[in-house]
């Protein structure tokens, strides 16, 4: 039983007192920008797409250019920082130029580096630039 006299009602405070409140929570921080991508990311992709595009093993190509095939893995993976001569190898065995190469890696840097830039400045990818209108 409570010690409460029984006429008396017991109040429960829906709030705390101001001192007795939490302090407010800090404001969220601004989301970060996203990253810009690494060159070795580009590469190994740009070599992966190529290889599955030719529909060939990664030992297949491995072999052909005379590298390890978990080493040329990690580089299509964009774990190793390869060197020109392996990124060499490795575009000579799926038939392109180092030139070929770095441009194709170059071109997929420009696509997503404007991706980027239009979304932080809120543009969108439609070609009417976000403008709708209905009849």
């Amino acid at each position: 039983m409570s010690s409460q006299a029984p006429n008396e009602a017991r109040v429960i405070p829906l709030r705390r007192p101001q001192a007795e409140r939490p302090a407010a929570a800090p404001p969220a921080p601004p989301t970060p920008a996203p990253k810009e991508p690494l060159w070795r990311d580009l590469v190994g992709d740009v070599l992966r797409r190529e290889r599955l595009a030719q529909e060939r093993t990664l030992k297949d190509v491995a072999d052909a250019a005379r590298i390890s095939m978990p080493y040329l893995s990690e580089v299509e993976r964009g774990r190793k920082e390869a060197s020109s001569e392996v990124l060499a190898a490795a575009a000579h065995a799926l038939g392109l130029g180092l030139g070929d190469l770095l441009s194709r890696a170059q071109g997929e840097l420009v696509r997503i580096d404007s991706r980027r830039v239009n979304r932080s400045r809120g543009a969108s990818n439609s070609p009417y630039n976000g403008l709708c209108l209905v009849a």
